[in-house]
């Protein structure tokens, strides 16, 4: 399962969505606190999202500590980023776990300092409210909103 690990944070470096997604078992079950909980498609769907916003940007994606086996695994990864609404330089330091079935990830929780990413991203008003959980609640209604609208626009050009 290592191999696979790697591949999806290769791919995540490539700004490779649809290699990616090919590491997810359809039924995934993705949870970070920026965008809550994902399932299946829309859990692809939010790392299309990604990859396509990012490609081109300066993203960069640094992975350790990589341990599996064949049930389970973990990883550290690192994000740098400019954050699109606010231009501001994002480091972004998250400690990954995973659950595989069938050879394919079938559970993936990143975890993170939200109210560190939201001094980083946002600055004074992340500074303050970043560790709130009305600022998590907002920030997930944003994130997924976006990902509706990234999901229906796939859909009408297909």
């Amino acid at each position: 399962m290592n191999d696979l690990i790697l591949e999806f944070y290769t791919a995540l470096n490539n700004c490779d969505g649809n290699k990616m997604v090919k590491c997810y078992h359809d039924d995934v079950v993705f949870e970070d606190p920026a965008f809550g909980i994902l399932k299946g498609d829309r859990a692809k769907s939010m790392w299309l999202m990604l990859c396509e916003s990012q490609n081109g940007n300066g993203f960069k994606v640094e992975h350790s500590n990589i341990i599996t086996n064949e049930k389970t695994g973990s990883a550290h990864w690192e994000a740098h980023y400019t954050f699109s609404k606010t231009g501001r330089k994002v480091h972004n330091k998250i400690d990954a776990t995973f659950e595989f079935k069938d050879g394919l990830i079938i559970k993936h929780t990143d975890v993170f300092d939200l109210h560190n990413w939201a001094k980083q991203a946002i600055g004074f008003k992340g500074f303050l409210f970043g560790g709130m959980s009305f600022f998590k609640n907002k920030l997930q209604i944003q994130t997924n909103s976006l990902l509706d609208k990234f999901i229906n626009k796939k859909k009408l050009s297909n």
